[in-house]
């Protein structure tokens, strides 16, 4: 700043390029209005903190530091909205800029270029949506305090902001003192309490204290071991809304419990009294903490810890099978990819990407090319375990962002696949059998979320497609070339529906014409009936129709049978309702002859019931009622 002789960071090269395209993109000038410029100074210190940490790893979220870029963002989102009149996206057009003035010191920032633009656009669009809606009826919130002679609004209000249009305090109490009010923050807090005892409510878990056997502490066996003989350290009962269970801690354990995205092991605790099921296996303060339905009776007696050994290796396949997934999708799709999140069970894998982009058929296909030729290659486990970090980092050892690790961890290795990972893994790639990728979407802004199955469950899925197959072939009589039978038949189809539309059409006009000869006057109202099996459209349409050559003293009244059940139509011409006539009254009151109900617009109504025999009866009530 003083190298170049300026009294503001914001004047200088660092942010200049910035707000010159912001004053650009809102068709300002920086310097002429001083709301507008502290605006532009938001949005251009905002936009770099983003885009670095978006470069870093951190997508915005609704947890953690994730939450904080998210709130970052939105506050620029809204300097933009209100103060430079910016109602659509565009903060992620300032990427270029940056990259510009900053890619030549921070190369990254060039490298994921199209992940910041990405990330930043989805995130803008989806707040600009819940913004406009937000400060309507925040606007609407002070205007009505004011107009009280109040300068404060409830906290009541505030939390309903907050909780159903994302619009965090911080965010509500910037706008309010621009206007010059404020927000009672005691009922905000007194809401926020309220909302978390109704969750804890819901919940409904009574924990009870622990019951201490004996001291010692609990190790995990589980990588060498799937059975162990071991004793209870400590119990304690839970209580649920609708079961109660109990929590035990063993000091040896098999069990893997659930952590790293891989679920907790099951299986059954045995004496020579009794054998208990062990449900989940889950971790508190580092515990293993063993879930079962009932106690042992025999609490001293030691134990054998014998896990579910056919789940276990399903889970081991699926665990490896996503470090396998994780490598292919980088070489796939770039090294812009981490790894956001996972879930590894029994039956399949759920992995979680940084990528700005919906994956395509091509590249999936491409990815699961590459975990099964690692599949058939059986490349063998290679297991670091309890090794300095740094020696980690030196043989390559990719770590999950934001994760937090000891000085000594565990590395599992196939080949080239080297990660931190301390779950359950096959021995060699080739015991996971097979990949097949069966779901890609998106979970976030930024993130993708790839499902698939791995050996028996790849098995099964091909009976069902190949069972599929068959059903379509024998449909098909046994074409060999099904496809092109299907497209035949789709087209076909397609020509069919427009034979029916057309006839639909034809018959239609046909009907106004009947009724428009039939027309009868009744009261100065030109009453018209009908009666007959037509879809509840096709009366539509004909209402319609008639509306519109019949601009005066129009009274339609349809009854007609659409899939087995009566209906009831009524259409009326504007004169009539400015008479006095409501369509919705006329067919809420007549639908009770054909054991229904119904309303609509004072024009335009409809009812359906179930009593078809009472169809004309209710056609005359309707006439009735409007004679009388």
């Amino acid at each position: 700043m003083a190298l170049q002789g300026k009294t503001s960071n914001y004047d200088t090269d660092v942010f200049q390029p910035l707000i010159k395209a912001i004053a650009s993109i809102a068709k300002t000038e920086y310097g002429k209005n001083i709301q507008q410029d502290i605006a532009m100074r938001v949005i251009a210190d905002h936009i770099r903190t983003i885009a670095f940490s978006i470069t870093d790893g951190q997508l915005p979220s609704n947890a953690k530091a994730g939450y904080v870029i998210r709130r970052i963002l939105r506050r620029a989102v809204r300097y933009g909205y209100t103060f430079l009149n910016q109602k659509q996206a565009f903060m992620y057009e300032l990427i270029p800029v940056l990259i510009d003035s900053m890619g030549e010191a921070y190369p990254e920032l060039i490298a994921q270029k199209g992940l910041i633009e990405k990330v930043i656009k989805e995130e803008e669009e989806s707040f600009l949506r819940t913004l406009e809606t937000g400060i309507r009826l925040l606007d609407k919130t002070f205007a009505d305090a004011k107009a009280a002679g109040k300068t404060e609004i409830s906290g009541k209000d505030a939390f309903t902001l907050y909780d159903t249009f994302g619009f965090p305090l911080d965010l509500t109490e910037l706008i309010l003192r621009e206007n010059g009010m404020t927000v009672n923050n005691e009922e905000f807090d007194a809401e926020m309490q309220q909302q978390k005892q109704r969750a804890r409510n819901a919940a409904s878990v009574e924990t009870g204290d622990w019951t201490i056997l004996k001291e010692g502490t609990s190790d995990f066996v589980g990588y060498d071991y799937t059975e162990y003989e071991t004793s209870i350290l400590r119990y304690r009962q839970v209580k649920q809304k609708n079961q109660t269970l109990y929590q035990i801690v063993l000091d040896n354990t098999p069990f893997y419990a659930e952590s790293g995205g891989q679920v907790g092991d099951t299986g059954v605790l045995i004496n020579e009294f009794e054998t208990i099921e062990v449900i989940d296996t889950k971790k508190e303060n580092n515990l293993p903490i063993h879930i079962t339905k009932k106690l042992p009776e025999h609490l001293q007696a030691p134990m054998m810890a014998c896990v579910d050994t056919d789940k276990r290796a399903s889970c081991a396949a699926n665990h490896s099978a996503t470090h396998l997934l994780d490598e292919a999708l980088r070489e796939v799709l770039g090294e812009h990819v981490e790894q956001k999140g996972s879930l590894v069970t029994p039956d399949s894998l759920r992995f979680d990407f940084s990528h700005f982009q919906k994956v395509t058929d091509e590249e999936i296909r491409k990815v699961e090319h590459l975990v099964n030729a690692k599949i058939r290659a059986n490349i063998p486990l290679t297991e670091h375990r309890d090794i300095p970090i740094e020696e980690a980092k030196e043989l390559g050892a990719i770590a999950l962002f934001g994760e937090k690790y000891g000085d000594r961890v565990r590395v599992i290795q196939f080949g080239s696949s080297i990660e931190f990972c301390g779950g359950i893994h096959v021995a060699a790639t080739g015991s996971i059998g097979m990949v097949k990728i069966i779901s890609e979407s998106s979970v976030a802004a930024g993130v993708r979320r790839i499902e698939a199955y791995s050996g028996v469950r790849v098995e099964e899925l091909l009976d069902t497609i190949q069972d599929t197959l068959s059903d379509l072939k024998a449909l098909f009589n046994n074409t060999p070339d099904l496809g092109t039978a299907i497209r035949k038949f789709i087209e076909e189809n397609s020509g069919l529906k427009k034979q029916i539309e057309d006839y639909m059409k034809e018959k239609e006009s046909s009907i106004k014409e009947r009724l428009l000869r039939n027309v009868q006057d009744i009261n100065g109202m030109k009453v018209i009936k009908l009666c007959a099996p037509l879809p509840i459209e096709v009366v539509k349409n004909i209402a319609f129709q008639l509306r519109g050559e019949i601009t005066e003293n129009l009274f339609f009244v349809a009854g007609t049978i659409d899939h087995e059940k009566p209906m009831l139509t009524v259409m009326l011409s504007d004169n009539l309702v400015a008479s006095g006539l409501k369509a919705g009254n006329l067919v809420k009151e007549a639908a009770k002859l054909i054991q229904g109900g119904g309303g609509g617009q004072p024009h335009f109504a409809t009812a359906g019931g179930k009593n078809i025999d009472g169809l004309n009866a209710a056609i005359e009530k309707v006439i009735e009622l409007a004679r009388s």
